[in-house]
């Protein structure tokens, strides 16, 4: 059964374009359809671990609509998780451009590394984000895709200890941006981006 979205969220979500989906980037997310698919076929658990270097904006972004984009075409027995090569904050700026979108945030958790549970919908448990490795005790340890969301941990980890498929789907990072007059702009872009391809590997699980 499909999950109903936040009103506001629902509304951004019926704005996406897959035709606007490049073919050599649907080739890139391809292998990521591939593996949900064949879990979801023999209704195995299906666990995605999105790894950047910091942990900080785009693997957030990635776990968050992944997760929603689960819920809303209602593939069961999905879980995302977000891990860095190394641990520090998940970016204000992340949580602020995902308010923005319709995600209902609360800090359950101050200091150094902000704790967030975002929700997507009233009746489905929240995404905890908060910066981590990913190969931190919250993250699974196995049975697990890992999907390289920055070509920096693409390249400095070669090896992901547990993954059973490394998938390399790579976003340009909008840290570029920050403390320029672009910035909002800029990570809403790649928010959008990141939330398109998403829905679209959901879209084509049968």
């Amino acid at each position: 059964m499909n999950t109903e979205l936040f009103q506001e969220l629902e509304s951004v979500v019926s704005t996406f374009k897959f035709d606007s989906i490049a073919s050599d980037r649907r080739a890139l997310l391809q292998p990521l359809i591939d593996f949900i698919q064949d879990k979801h076929s023999t209704q195995s658990e299906v666990r995605l671990n999105l790894i950047c270097t910091h942990n900080s904006r785009r693997s957030h972004l990635s776990q968050v609509w992944a997760q929603t984009a689960a819920a809303y075409y209602g593939i069961k027995n999905v879980f995302c998780y977000s891990g860095g090569t190394e641990a520090t904050a998940l970016f204000p700026v992340v949580a602020e451009t995902l308010k923005h979108t319709g995600f209902k945030i609360q800090v359950i958790a101050e200091g150094n590394n902000p704790i967030y549970a975002i929700k997507y919908s009233d009746n489905e448990h929240p995404v905890i984000g908060f910066s981590k490795t990913y190969d931190h005790e919250f993250n699974p340890s196995g049975a697990f895709a890992a999907i390289m969301t920055c070509s920096q941990a693409d390249g400095g980890c070669p090896f992901i200890p547990g993954a059973e498929k490394r998938i390399p789907i790579t976003f340009d990072d909008p840290k570029a941006f920050d403390n320029t007059p672009q910035q909002a702009e800029k990570y809403q872009e790649r928010s959008l981006q990141i939330a398109t391809e998403m829905f679209y590997v959901f879209s084509q699980i049968k």
